[in-house]
Parts: structure tokens; sequence; C-alpha cells
């Protein structure tokens, strides 16, 4: 890079010069790593997959299956670990999972 004070002594129309062509080489520079990144990303599928090509259910919403006893309000998904509210309830009992299954 050029000392500061080249750039001091340089005239007003070279320093404008020098900023336009730096602009187009940095705007030709931007087209080419868009283009790379296209090549790396497939942009048009919306969905994203995850690496074995399995789609991702990350933040996807998912219909409760389960209903409390006690509680109607207590819903579960079916996902993860089991509730405490199921636990609870299941607990010096003969219920299972499946009997508190939404029909």
């Amino acid at each position: 890079m050029a000392k500061k004070s080249t750039f001091a002594s340089m005239s007003a129309a070279s320093l404008l010069k020098m900023r336009d062509e730096i602009g187009r080489v940095l705007s030709r520079r931007a087209k080419e790593l868009k283009k790379e990144l296209s090549q790396l990303t497939d942009w048009s599928s919306s969905e994203t997959k995850s690496p074995k090509g399995r789609k991702s259910r990350k933040g996807k919403k998912v219909a409760p299956q389960f209903r409390s006893k006690k509680d109607p309000s207590l819903v579960w998904s079916g996902r993860g670990a089991t509730p405490r509210w199921m636990k609870a309830e299941m607990k010096g009992t003969k219920l299972k999972k499946e009997n508190f299954r939404i029909k």
C-alpha cells in the first residue's frame, strides 16, 4: 500500500480515478465470490437437509399426540423425553404411555 504522503501529494482527479478503479475491482471480485457461493450451495431448495440427506425437523411444529388425564391443557407431541406430568400420573398406577394418546 502506498505511503500516506503519496496520497496527500496526488491531485483530486487522480484520487477519484483511483477510487473508481478500486470500486470496479471490488465489484468484479464480489461477482466472482457470489458465483462460487451459488455453486457450493443449492439455493433453489426451500427445505434444509441434514448431511445424511434426511430432512431437518428442527423448528417444525408437531400436533400433540398425548394429553394429561388430570389436566387436559397439558399435552405432549411424543418427541423428546417423557414429560414430568406423564411420569407423575403413571407412577403407582397401571397406566401406560398409550393410555394418554389423543384419539
